[in-house]
């Protein structure tokens, strides 16, 4: 893999996919970029990499023009990293796992009160500055792991999967939060499993099996997406049988359950063709506009 993050933007240079090698993926400051994919595809490796926590198999890596692993203090400054896994210390309070870190980047008295205080405030975290972490939601945990994160004020923010295990309410303000950090001129590279979130993005990179198979901004990803999509409802056929009777057919790319019936990707050539084998069936379907689950289901099921 070759794989550069450089900056003012943070530059991304994937070589293992034929099709993009040799093209830079730029992240500008204000920019949320998302590394898009499911369990397994390698996102949390990448951002390992990126972190400087472990070292690529193949090619090379600098991040804001740095070999992460060379542990330079002004790069661990400039960088901030959220892990997927749970990495406070539980039996610290708020307040205590807040100045521990405020210590790890050595910050002074004065800069640790100023941005204590807008850190809280902006996590709404100030009514339990006294509660341990262990006791905290999982919403609230997230909040507060960005929090120590933020104390550096850093200029690239590695998130991995920011909202997983969090409750809708306090997904929606860690992603009202991000958005507000990007507002300011941080640029944040996250990686999600959920393509809700990854709509959210400035830009995504669709990643599988180590590789990114696909780049750009989700809209303009979507509007050149020329297959077609289906919602079926089986009728007497039980909703299994259909889909198993649908496998091997040549234009199906990908299925879905969607309710009691299918989501269904097809070939726009051969839509036909398929349309015929449903009638035969006995199964409804009609045709609905394409959303990004359906791109990465077809761009994953096609690599």
């Amino acid at each position: 893999m070759s794989l550069v993050l450089e900056a003012e933007g943070l530059r991304f240079q994937y070589g293992t996919t034929p099709a993009l090698r040799g093209v830079d993926l730029r992240v500008e400051a204000g920019e949320m970029f998302g590394l898009v994919g499911p369990d397994g595809a390698g996102k949390t490796t990448t951002m390992r990499i990126l972190a400087g926590l472990i070292g690529p198999k193949g090619g090379t890596v600098r991040v804001l023009g740095q070999d992460p692993l060379g542990n330079t203090p002004a790069l661990r400054e400039a960088m901030g990293y959220m892990p997927q896994q749970y990495s406070l210390y539980g039996d610290l309070s708020v307040e205590e796992n807040l100045r521990f870190f405020a210590d790890m980047f050595c910050l002074s008295r004065a800069a640790y009160r100023e941005r204590r205080a807008r850190l809280l405030q902006i996590t709404r975290l100030e009514p339990f500055t006294e509660r341990r972490a262990e006791a905290l939601s999982g919403g609230m945990y997230k909040k507060l792991a960005l929090a120590c994160a933020l104390l550096s004020r850093p200029r690239l923010l590695l998130l991995d999967e920011p909202t997983n295990g969090v409750d809708p309410v306090s997904r929606r303000e860690l992603w009202a939060l991000l958005f507000q950090l990007t507002a300011e001129g941080m640029a944040v590279v996250l990686s999600t499993p959920t393509m809700d979130e990854a709509a959210r993005c400035h830009r995504v990179g669709l990643i599988h099996g180590g590789q990114i198979l696909l780049e750009g901004e989700p809209r303009a990803l979507l509007s050149r997406f020329e297959e077609r999509v289906l919602a079926v409802e089986p009728g007497a056929l039980p909703r299994t049988d259909l889909e198993r009777a649908l496998q091997s057919h040549p234009a199906l790319i990908a299925s879905s359950a969607a309710g009691s019936g299918l989501r269904l990707v097809v070939r726009a050539a051969k839509l036909e063709s398929l349309l015929t084998t449903l009638d035969g069936h006995g199964a409804r379907s009609r045709e609905v506009p394409p959303d990004f689950e359906d791109l990465f289901l077809a761009v994953t099921a096609e690599a």
